[in-house]
């Protein structure tokens, strides 16, 4: 079956692809925006934590960076947070 699927993937990669959502009502735009902005909030409400010492500031910073990596983004090299 493995065989079969890289077949299939090979002849369909030069192919011309077309996807479509018909029940989509929001465009690009307006999904990233969407996106971004519950992003922001989350980004806010970890910094905004005051009750937390430097030692679960630093945690804060990797809950960020964990939350543009759910976002398809990343930390860079110096991701480090665990």
């Amino acid at each position: 079956m493995e065989l079969y699927k890289e077949i299939l993937v090979e002849v369909l990669s030069r192919e011309r692809a077309e996807v479509r959502f018909p029940g989509l009502e929001m465009d690009a735009e307006k999904m990233v925006e969407t996106v971004c902005y519950r992003a922001l909030c989350r980004i806010r409400d970890i910094i905004q934590d005051d009750s937390l010492s430097d030692k679960e500031c630093f945690h804060k910073i990797g809950e960020i960076i964990c939350t543009l990596e759910a976002l398809g983004s990343d930390g860079g090299a110096r991701h480090d947070f665990g």
